[in-house]
């Protein structure tokens, strides 16, 4: 997911920052409401993390904002403000969820993870599938043909974004700003050598690739023809020693 993070404490800041890295996310931070706002209304994201006390701008203030206006992206509040009062006053204002000072970091992944499911209509949905491929978006366990695949966070993230975009073409910019979040192309083949690796933890050793180039554009996975149903390696070298 694309997380924008409106903190002003840079100890906080940092620590959501790489956890929210090291967990395949990509995040944009935003140091003061007005640079938070801005950036908001400016760009799609899939969440924002919101520090309710915010120099120039507070944090609420940035939130009914950006409802007025019609965006309605999840809000996760982040107070040291916890009585009641101060939670009912976050969620009126437009906030999807509020979680107090200190925090787990586990526990505002899951939370943020919630939020997302839910503004995509996804409900429950913890699972993406594709002929035999399979991934847990709450274990970020993968599988093909049952085999499980590790993957590092930014492998996963990459072929999360491919799997909810499966059978279509991804283009290049796509990936650098939803999978990087680049908003410019910084003349690195980075993409290249991502999907590369991907392919071979996913492809390799099956007779039907899904991830397929695209030339001069992107990239598609797209489940294989039927007569090219994929064989899992077992099978594949059990139909070797019959013949």
């Amino acid at each position: 997911m694309h997380v924008l993070l409106v903190e002003d404490d840079g100890e906080t800041a940092r620590y959501l920052e790489k956890g929210l890295s090291e967990s395949g996310h990509v995040v944009e931070l935003a140091r003061d409401g007005a640079d938070g706002l801005a950036l908001a209304l400016d760009n799609r994201f899939d969440a924002l993390v919101v520090d309710r006390m915010l120099p120039g701008l507070d944090g609420l203030s940035l939130i009914e904002t950006l409802r007025r206006k019609g965006r309605r992206t999840p809000v996760l509040i982040l107070s040291a403000l916890a009585q009641v009062d101060d939670r009912v006053e976050g969620l009126r204002a437009g906030g999807d969820d509020y979680l107090t000072k200190p925090f787990a970091f586990s526990e505002l992944l899951a939370r943020l993870e919630a939020l997302i499911r839910r503004a995509d209509g996804a409900g429950g949905e913890t699972r993406l599938r594709l002929a035999d491929l399979e991934i847990n978006l709450l274990t970020r366990e993968v599988t093909r043909a049952g085999r499980e695949i590790a993957l590092q966070p930014r492998e996963f993230a990459l072929l999360a974004y491919l799997l909810r975009h499966a059978g279509q073409v991804v283009t290049r910019t796509m990936l650098l700003e939803r999978v990087w979040g680049y908003h410019f192309d910084p003349q690195t083949n980075v993409i290249d050598v991502h999907v590369s690796r991907l392919r071979g933890k996913i492809d390799k050793g099956f007779a039907a690739p899904l991830i397929h180039t695209v030339r001069g554009v992107g990239y598609c996975l797209r489940a294989p023809a039927r007569e090219d149903a994929p064989v899992s390696p077992a099978r594949e070298d059990a139909r070797r020693a019959d013949d």
